[in-house]
């Protein structure tokens, strides 16, 4: 009889357990201060939290009256944020930085409806940095001290003489060790000061040189992420006490918000936006005198509401969702739903009531969503039952095991499908990709154009209807199962032309995919040079010249003409820890339709020159590989 091996007992003692200071349990937990770290490449990833943990403090000290402008410059890897409040006191400059649960926010008389409250997010960029300098400049005196990952690495010889207006001065630079091969998209910086101006009217932001101001508030953002030609009516501005909302319908599928706490924008909602939401539909039922459904009247909408509220409460440190249920702590406190629930009730009623052209206006998108949604009803059933059918067999999706959606996962934000075309290219990914966390999504050939066609195509082409399945998105992106959707197709013209038409397709019926930061382009190395020693993977020319410089004489150079071409071995090394993705970001100058106008629509010469200026044949790249 074959012997049972014991298992070895595990000893727990005293020494088992260990007491950890601020900065060694922000370090090793990173992920509770800050959310996700990443390398940038997501709207959401860590460094920009740092920058936002400071820019806070700033915003939060305007907010008190204390400060007209912000200056702030970033680099590749290094961020200043310099306000001109009243600046840390003095004698708590070290303190203010490095102590948890040390700071201003607890004295409710002098920050009521700040953003940061519990004394964590300047601490966690300063344990988080390899270099982190703080200056506070108050009434002709200042102090300063410099850090590395939350170490106190020098100070200035006490409080010294200064001609510098009174206000912060914070430098840091994320530490590399922990955010690898990191860079700031500059796209997401632009639209993370437009915010910061859009909701303190009045405050400049000088950002690497640019301004960012605004005059009216959330009529601007609109203005700026609308096209008033496609605007179904002048877009509704309502202000009052601590409330402020902005609203419009367009032509384009979905709805579109942008929510804001006491200036923090609260990307994933919450119950401000859920608010908002439910009282816009009672509202227009009320004035209509009509018990319409409320996709009817939300469909195609474009709205933005703030608030300020005491204490807020959000579900996690990064404030990305607002939890609180009424707007101060107190007892007797009025609830968020009845608070905005009131306000939009009056306020929109009576602008209905006075701007009859807007309210018929209204009701014209609504009853035109209403015959869209009856329109597609049929069709829509028996493509669900379909779609039902093919998930037990789906041969298109080889999932993964962890999914988005999976609230007490840790690693859903790493949640990856591909979306690949030809059997080859997807044989490669499914052999070698996670099958925890990556799952693939497999192409027949060119998908449809769907540029100008109605949402009915969905439900029509069982390609399309098969991946809105997959991702778990008919009904609104709340429970969509990848984090990431990775756009992976060959770098020639046929994998392109693809890409175009999988992203026409996002962007015609599923546009909150691309402004939420959820879509990105497969970058895959465009040649391999080794020698007997050493392979080196390029991804553009330049890399390809440095390599064989480093290689020296005669090395072996290969061009990969596609995906189906890398071995499966090999793409292991292009989608695991050293995985190179592009996100899709929209240009801010662009709507989604003038987007589609432009990609999609009739030859202009305008594309027609885009597309001579910027395409690469074959040829050329042989001419480039052997020269």
């Amino acid at each position: 009889m074959e012997e049972i091996e014991e298992t070895p007992k595990v000893v727990y003692n005293d020494d088992s357990i260990r007491s950890l200071d601020w900065k060694e349990h922000i370090r090793l937990r990173p992920g509770m201060y800050i959310g996700k770290l990443g390398d940038g490449s997501s709207v959401d990833d860590g460094i920009y939290v740092l920058v936002k943990e400071i820019m806070d403090n700033s915003i939060d000290e305007h907010m008190m009256g204390n400060g007209k402008s912000i200056e702030v410059k970033i680099s590749d890897h290094k961020v200043e944020v310099r306000d001109f409040g009243r600046g840390i006191p003095l004698g708590k400059v070290i303190d203010c930085v490095s102590k948890i649960n040390t700071g201003g926010k607890y004295d409710s008389g002098a920050f009521q409806k700040s953003v940061g409250l519990n004394g964590v997010g300047t601490k966690a960029t300063n344990a988080l940095s390899q270099y982190f300098k703080v200056q506070s400049y108050r009434d002709g005196s200042t102090k300063w001290a410099e850090f590395s990952r939350g170490e106190l690495t020098s100070e200035s010889n006490g409080i010294e003489t200064s001609n510098s207006k009174s206000g912060t001065h914070v430098i840091f630079e994320p530490d590399n060790s922990i955010f690898k091969n990191y860079h700031f998209i500059p796209q997401y910086l632009d639209s993370l000061f437009w915010n910061y101006a859009y909701l303190n009217a009045g405050l400049t932001i000088n950002f690497n040189g640019e301004k960012y101001f605004s005059q009216n508030g959330l009529l601007d953002l609109l203005n700026k992420k609308t096209n008033s030609e496609e605007n179904r009516y002048p877009i509704i501005h309502l202000k009052g006490n601590d409330i402020e909302l902005a609203i419009t319908h367009n032509n384009q599928y979905g709805e579109e918000y942008y929510s804001f706490v006491n200036g923090q924008n609260t990307t994933q909602g919450g119950t401000h936006l859920s608010s908002f939401r439910e009282a816009l539909v009672k509202t227009c039922r009320e004035f209509y005198k009509k018990e319409f459904d409320p996709s009817d009247i939300r469909a195609s909408i474009v709205g933005a509401i703030a608030i300020r509220v005491q204490e807020p409460v959000f579900e996690s440190q990064t404030k990305t969702k607002l939890g609180s249920t009424t707007i101060s702590p107190d007892s007797n406190s009025t609830s968020i739903r009845s608070f905005i629930g009131d306000f939009i009730k009056n306020e929109l009623d009576n602008f209905l009531h006075k701007n009859p052209s807007t309210a018929d206006a209204i009701l014209k998108r609504i009853l035109q969503s209403e015959r869209e949604r009856k329109d597609i009803a049929g069709i829509k059933k028996l493509a669900n039952e379909r779609a039902k059918k093919a998930n037990l067999h789906n041969k298109k999706l080889r999932d993964c095991r962890i999914h988005l959606s999976d609230e007490k996962s840790e690693s859903k934000h790493d949640t990856i499908l591909f979306i690949t075309e030809g059997d080859s290219a997807s044989g490669s990914i499914t052999k070698s990709r996670d099958v925890q966390l990556q799952a693939v999504f497999s192409l027949r050939g060119k998908p449809l154009n769907s540029f100008g066609l109605t949402k009915k195509i969905v439900y029509e082409n069982e390609e399309f209807n098969l991946l809105q399945h997959a991702l778990d998105i008919e009904d609104s992106l709340d429970n969509l199962r990848y984090n990431k959707i990775v756009i992976a197709t060959d770098a020639d013209v046929d994998g392109m032309h693809i890409r175009l038409l999988i992203l026409t397709f996002f962007l015609q019926f599923f546009p909150d995919l691309v402004r939420n930061g959820h879509i990105y382009i497969l970058e895959t190395p465009l040649f391999r040079v080794r020698n007997k020693k050493e392979t080196i993977y390029c991804y553009n020319e330049e890399e390809r010249r440095n390599a064989i410089e480093k290689l020296g004489p005669k090395p072996e150079i290969t061009r990969f003409k596609g995906l189906g071409e890398i071995s499966p071995d090999e793409f292991g090394n292009f989608i695991g820890e050293n995985i190179k993705l592009e996100p899709v970001i929209l240009a801010k100058d662009f709507t989604i339709q003038q987007l589609l106008n432009y990609y999609m629509g009739k030859n202009t010469p305008e594309r027609q020159k885009f597309i001579i200026e910027n395409l690469i044949i074959e040829k050329d790249l042989e001419e480039i590989m052997y020269s």
